[in-house]
């Protein structure tokens, strides 16, 4: 059976928001002040001076009318904390004691224990390199980059010895760890043989280590750089960057180096600044540039900047070295934003590519260098960063001789699939006309080009195949899904929306040109709808993938998962028998329940206003001022409310819909 496929966190959302008063949870950060039936306060995720920042107990709700985020609490912790909702779903569960299925429990405990591990082992390294005559010439070296003292103890920067099980050895005798659990934690691999009696050997050998953190500060990995060059001296030196290999914690193309540092400093400023390395980044934090993170390699993957998305950045620079391989970084940075495009437009960040931009650095200077000698021009160059599809246009026009026919074919060539990967067809129009001034071919050729584009990826027919999860497996299953429960998390409007949106995959793309995840009240909701939009995101050559439940559902975390599974299984009639006319009625229907919603939060945020502005100050001529504005936008609400009552009886009017249970 599908269930028996993947286990379900079945209503622990529901049960969570039950047990759990928002104001209490809100009010643990915001100072909350009560207002009729609601509670004030200045929002926390932009500065303000008046407050505009709302919280509703009888809505489960939140929101701030100054920069329009909200949702329920779940969302807030979001927000908050820079976590996925698995994360806040566990720090919630936890305050509510509410327990989480028996599996993520264990997790849960076997992931706390590895970070133990890996904190034991940050702390041995550091502890070598700070105070023994085997650190001294790590130590020596990290001074002579420019490395203050306090910058070393404060990042807990580490040195591993040159020898095969110094820090394994000291783990297992003295902190009684396993050593499966080095292994597991990506600190010590495998001995080829157990003479020695430990059975492991260090991962780490005569290099400078530097912790990777998650936003939450927690360990997840370490990165080891050899102090010679790649391949110098020594036993088995290997690469000059080694990170820990991924498994439970540690994920690289999820990860940036010092996120946990600099998530606040990006939530502020609107930027972030993307370098590769370890020592770039750790020197633009001593310098004062706290918005800086390294992506722990040379290519930006989505995953880094969905990370980044979650504090609302507005431009991302990269500030790779500029040579070959910047030069390459930049173009995988561009071919994987273009999968994130729809994602980040339908939230808070909306980073589009011409967002994305890159640092001119100085011929032959390391970011860490400009930072440390010059940081005002690392100022400079950070404000004016180029576009980074006209950053392209400029080295590969460096790069081809646009004289010669075969110039400028390479030339063309190499910009192709940037251009074809540009989802918005105004910017994608304007570069194009930089690629014809720039190489003098013709519009009509280029065109040529874009369209005589490769076939659209296998994994779109990956996709279409639909495997055992079915919809109606999952119907046939619904009684052993405790649905009810898992659908006391969400608004009814909001379960039949996803029941129409899973069962109805032709009315997606539809749906998703009219409305975005982040007007579903729920945080699970909207994680589910999140979903589906990024499941139908278009090809490089503009073609949505096959919708397949399959694919979709065992992507999701337990708890969005098992929304899923519970709305599919509600014993209502099933949408794919309605006819077309009957299903634009539902979705209208729908709609206009959550539009009228929304409109009722801001009607209540406007009545407390003015109820609070007549108390304070009632014949204050500003006062006064302020009191009309608000009694004006109250009957343009009224008018929007109006209008919202007509569209439905006209609604009503064009169909007799089946009758479909709340």
């Amino acid at each position: 059976m599908v269930l028996e496929a993947r286990e379900t966190a079945g209503g622990v959302a529901a049960e969570v928001k039950s047990r759990l008063n928002i104001a209490d949870v809100v009010g643990e950060t915001v100072q909350l002040k009560k207002a009729g039936t609601t509670f004030k306060g200045l929002c926390p995720f932009h500065g303000e001076k008046t407050p505009s920042f709302t919280v509703t107990p009888a809505r489960d709700s939140w929101k701030c009318f100054g920069c329009g985020l909200g949702g329920d609490v779940f969302s807030f912790v979001m927000q908050r904390d820079g976590v996925s909702f698995p994360e806040a779903l566990r720090t919630l569960a936890a305050k509510a004691g509410v327990e989480i299925d028996e599996r993520t429990k264990r997790e849960d405990a076997h992931r706390a224990r590895l970070r133990e591990v890996l904190e034991a082992a940050i702390a041995f390294y550091h502890l070598v390199l700070t105070t023994t005559t085997q650190g001294k010439p790590a130590l020596e070296y990290l001074r002579g980059r420019g490395f203050t003292d306090k910058t070393i103890e404060d990042f807990q920067l580490g040195w591993a010895p040159d020898q095969w099980d110094a820090m394994s050895r000291t783990l297992i005798q003295r902190r009684s760890f396993r050593p499966e659990e080095l292994q597991e934690a990506g600190i010590a691999s495998p001995a080829r043989s157990t003479a020695r009696g430990i059975g492991v050997i260090d991962k780490f050998r005569g290099r400078v280590l530097f912790p990777i953190r998650d936003q939450g500060g927690a360990a997840t990995g370490m990165g080891g750089r050899i102090l010679g060059k790649e391949g110098d001296g020594g036993r088995d030196t290997g690469p000059k960057y080694l990170n820990t290999p991924a498994g439970m914690l540690f994920d690289k193309s999820r990860s940036l180096y010092l996120i946990d540092r600099a998530k606040a400093s990006i939530r502020k400023n609107g930027q972030a600044v993307i370098v590769e390395g370890y020592t770039d980044a750790l020197m633009a934090h001593q310098a004062g540039f706290d918005n800086v993170v390294a992506s722990l390699g040379t290519a930006l993957t989505p995953g880094q900047v969905a990370l980044l998305n979650r504090y609302q950045v507005r431009r991302i620079a990269l500030a790779y070295d500029v040579d070959p391989a910047g030069q390459k970084a930049g173009t995988f940075g561009v071919t994987a934003l273009q999968g994130l495009i729809g994602q980040l437009a339908s939230t808070e960040g909306d980073v589009s590519l011409d967002d994305v931009r890159v640092v001119r650095l100085p011929e032959g200077k390391d970011p860490d260098e400009v930072l440390r000698d010059s940081p005002d021009r690392w100022r400079e160059e950070v404000r004016t960063a180029q576009p980074i599809v006209e950053y392209l246009v400029d080295i590969y026009g460096k790069t081809y001789e646009l004289r010669t026919p075969g110039g400028k074919m390479r030339f063309v060539d190499a910009l192709v699939p940037t251009l074809r990967s540009i989802g918005n067809p105004v910017l994608r129009d304007a570069y194009l006309q930089l690629v014809r001034q720039r190489s003098g071919v013709e519009e009509g050729t280029l065109l040529q080009s874009l369209r005589s584009g490769a076939p659209v990826s296998g994994l779109a027919a990956a996709n279409a195949r639909e495997g055992r999860f079915t919809a109606d497996a999952v119907i046939g299953s619904a009684d052993s899904l405790p649905v009810t429960e898992i659908l006391r998390g969400v608004l009814p409007q909001e379960a039949e929306f996803l029941r129409l949106l899973l069962l109805v995959p032709e009315i997606q793309l539809r749906v998703v040109d009219s409305i975005g995840p982040d007007q579903l009240p729920s945080t699970v909701a909207r994680e589910l709808f999140r979903a589906v939009v990024l499941a139908r995101e278009p090809d490089d050559q503009g073609v949505h993938p096959p919708f397949s439940l399959t694919a979709l559902v065992t992507s999701l975390d337990p708890e969005t998962a098992a929304l899923a599974q519970a709305v599919i299984a509600r014993r209502d009639p099933n949408p794919r028998e309605l006819s077309e006319t009957e299903l634009a009625y539902e979705l209208d229907r729908l709609t206009i329940d959550l539009e009228e919603r929304s409109l009722d939060e801001r009607a209540d945020y406007i009545s407390s206003a003015i109820a609070e502005a007549e108390q304070a100050r009632p014949e204050d001529a500003e006062a006064r001022e302020s009191i009309d504005q608000l009694l004006r936008e109250s009957q343009a609400l009224n008018e929007q409310r109006k209008s919202l009552h007509r569209r439905r009886d006209q609604t009503r009017l064009l169909t007799r819909p089946t009758p479909v249970r709340a």
